[in-house]
């Protein structure tokens, strides 16, 4: 089949979750996923309803088994490498060579995550180094830990990392530049500071044992939590496009309104990708939620039923 209702453009919770609700719809639905969801680095997925410590993969292979037995959805592993816009909607060329049409398409293709470039990082990523304390902070838990940031930030992940364990030294990698107010809720929360500029992990045994300064020393540490922006895996929403929007931790976040459609009206963003909060359960949210009016937006097509204007 060539021509879909929606292409969903994206495998993880969000893209599964809107498959999920289209399927049930009865909608003609194809979800294209390159396997490329951030989190597989983690051992588990933390704070998910019903799935709590679930490893990610395993977390997926149970969302494609549930598509599987809705007859209108077909899940593929492929990319999709670009798309331009039809009469009918949109043309999707896929890396097998063939081209897909869809009269809606919905982007759900997470986010490539930037973590800082030290050496020993990528080897730990998602497991002892890790951005999100919501996500790691349960199995990092009184544990000695680090926060690696400058400034408010610093101060604010600092202070968020005493919630799982009282030996938390913040990392400033130079001059901290804290004012005396930032300085005093550090020291109120037993946090110290430590100024030296950080040039690499260590580990142990897969885990990190060790924060490495440009001075030779060390600071031993079971847990880093680091800043990484995030920025768009593709150029599939420029190509259709879908306007980007700074936000908090990306450059290049989806606009999206409060019914998750783009600034182009047959194309529709949940999850990562869009200006909001990265997190599991909320993409398995936007993702229904966005399924939902795309649903709305086919009847109005098709039977002039009311739909919100763009």
């Amino acid at each position: 089949m060539s021509d879909w209702e929606c292409v969903v453009v994206g495998g993880g919770t969000a893209g599964l979750s809107a498959a999920l609700v289209l399927g049930r719809a009865r909608r003609a639905t194809l979800l294209v996923d390159s396997d490329q969801q951030s989190n597989r680095a983690a051992a588990v997925t933390g704070g998910l309803l019903g799935h709590d410590r679930q490893p990610p993969a395993d977390l997926y292979a149970q969302g494609r088994r549930e598509l599987a037995t809705y007859p209108s959805v077909e899940y593929r592993r492929n990319t999709v490498l670009s798309g331009t816009p039809t009469e009918a909607g949109h043309a999707l060329e896929l890396d097998t060579g063939q081209t897909i049409h869809a009269r809606r398409v919905l982007l759900t293709t997470g986010m490539q995550y930037c973590p800082p470039d030290l050496p020993g990082l990528s080897e730990l990523w998602g497991t002892t180094v890790f951005q999100c304390p919501f996500c790691h902070g349960w199995e990092m838990r009184d544990k000695a830990l680090a926060a690696l940031a400058a400034g408010d930030d610093g101060v604010h992940a600092a202070l968020m990392l005493r919630g799982w364990t009282d030996d938390v030294v913040l990392l400033t990698d130079g001059p901290s530049g804290l004012d005396a107010r930032q300085e005093q809720l550090l020291a109120a929360a037993n946090v110290t500071v430590d100024q030296r500029v950080v040039t690499g992990l260590a580990a142990r045994d897969g885990a990190l044992a060790a924060v490495v300064f440009g001075d030779g020393d060390r600071l031993q540490r079971d847990g880093l939590l680091v800043e990484a922006p995030q920025r768009q895996r593709s150029e599939l929403a420029q190509q259709l496009g879908a306007a980007c929007t700074p936000g908090p931790l990306a450059a290049d976040a989806l606009l999206i309104d409060p019914l998750h459609r783009t600034s182009v009206p047959t194309v529709f963003a949940a999850g990562d990708n869009c200006a909001e909060q990265p997190y599991v359960a909320g993409a398995v949210a936007a993702g229904s939620q966005a399924a939902m009016i795309i649903v709305q937006s086919l009847l109005a097509e098709e039977f002039g039923l009311p739909y919100p204007p763009h």
